[in-house]
């Protein structure tokens, strides 16, 4: 067994026989490393980077970027009740979503969030009126449409006209004077969040330039705005050929804008989800069988769709290894795919790859919206999760047992 592939000082081949697989590994220092690149990147201007949850919800992981400093962008009230039990500060958590229920505005409400980025006329509307039920000022940014076109897979473009996100920039100005007339809200600051993996951060500056346009129209009528929050989007590189953005540049592009900026001075917020999360995650996966068809080869793995929805869904592209043997196998060509009843269960297409029963398979990249979507299609249980800090790993969520996923609904059978 080859154990020279490692995550920080401890082998992926340990770590299978340890936790078993599938399994999720994420290195301590990576996320680390990518929050401090943005601390980095954005020094000498006042900037609260607020970690996007749906990209790794696990506790462990919110736990060590509120260590860090880190606030937080949620989209549901779950998430908020996530940021809480492990220990973040609500006064840096901001609550975004297109469908925020009474329930989950009561509760962010009480919990004393940062902001609302609120992201409708009606949304205004009914957090106005829960605030006032409750005998409270709710604190609001307006999310804004710039309708950028961020060149990115559609399922994942949030800045057109045509998606379902923000508040169009035609009718910024009237929901602005809209806000202010509500008597429970407070305008605190304006928001847009574009895409997401975008490597071209070209996009992102212009969304940044047509909103701070707009906050000099809102200051000449009076609407003076204490933050902007760029949202998130930074893609990283999950090709072999990709380059990660320059943080820098972008940062730099920011600050100047920012400065020159003539409505006052604007503390800055952003949103990064996949950029601190994304590379520092490994799937491991063990080959089941290696099937060779008439037309097509099979690497049968132990991990699936269910534990990596994100090929299925986006046809995304993650890098796989082969950690421990093969070497001795002939290379061909398969598509690597997981034993749920779906042909569009696959975690690869066509890839060059040498494989025989019992390798382990390294699945890069897998840190962002992996564990955050895995389900329980095909009653298999979500798989566990592990952080490595230098030479010592850490299990932080159990491998889901059969049990545990059957034990409410047997609770509701009939005798």
């Amino acid at each position: 067994m080859n154990k020279n592939k490692t995550c920080e000082g401890v082998s992926f081949a340990e770590l299978a026989e340890r936790f078993g697989t599938p399994l999720y590994v994420y290195s301590t220092h990576a996320l680390t490393e990518a929050y401090r690149a943005y601390e980095t990147a954005f020094s000498g201007c006042p900037t609260l980077i607020c970690y996007a949850l749906k990209a790794n919800s696990n506790l462990s992981i919110i736990r060590h970027f509120a260590k860090l400093g880190a606030g937080f962008d949620t989209v549901s009230g779950g998430e908020i009740a996530r940021v809480l039990a492990a220990g973040g500060r609500a006064d840096k958590t901001i609550f975004s979503g297109v469908g925020k229920s009474e329930a989950e505005i009561a509760f962010a409400l009480q919990a004393g969030i940062k902001c609302f980025n609120v992201e409708s006329l009606p949304e205004l509307e009914r957090l106005n009126a829960v605030a006032a039920r409750m005998g409270k000022s709710a604190p609001v940014s307006l999310r804004i449409n710039p309708d950028v076109d961020a060149h990115t897979h559609p399922y994942i473009s949030t800045g057109l006209k045509a998606n379902k996100f923000g508040i169009a920039m035609a009718e910024a100005e009237h929901a602005y004077r809209t806000a202010a007339a509500l008597p429970h809200l407070h305008i605190i600051g304006i928001d847009c969040h574009i895409g997401s993996q975008l490597l071209d951060l070209s996009p992102l500056e212009e969304a940044c330039a047509r909103i701070l346009e707009l906050t000099g129209r809102l200051a000449a009528q009076g609407i003076r705005l204490q933050h902007i929050d760029l949202g998130g989007g930074i893609g990283i590189p999950y090709r072999e050929d990709e380059t990660a953005p320059d943080l820098t540049q972008y940062a730099a592009a920011v600050k100047n804008m920012l400065a020159a900026h003539p409505a006052g001075s604007l503390k800055l917020v952003l949103e990064p989800g996949r950029s601190l999360t994304g590379n520092a995650g490994t799937l491991l996966t063990r080959v089941e069988y290696v099937k060779r068809g008439e037309e097509k080869n099979f690497v049968i793995v132990d991990a699936a769709m269910n534990d990596l929805m994100r090929p299925a869904l986006y046809q995304a592209y993650h890098r796989i290894e082969n950690a421990d043997g093969g070497s001795t196998q002939p290379e061909i060509t398969a598509d690597i795919v997981g034993p749920v009843c779906e042909t569009g269960d696959f975690l690869a297409q066509n890839r060059r790859i040498r494989a025989q029963a019992g390798d382990l398979l390294l699945v890069r990249s897998a840190g962002a919206y992996a564990a955050s979507m895995a389900s329980n299609y095909n009653t298999r249980p979500r798989a566990a999760e592990v952080l490595v800090d230098g030479n010592t790993a850490r299990l932080i969520r159990p491998r889901e047992t059969l049990d545990q996923m059957l034990s409410s609904e047997k609770a509701c059978l009939e005798d």
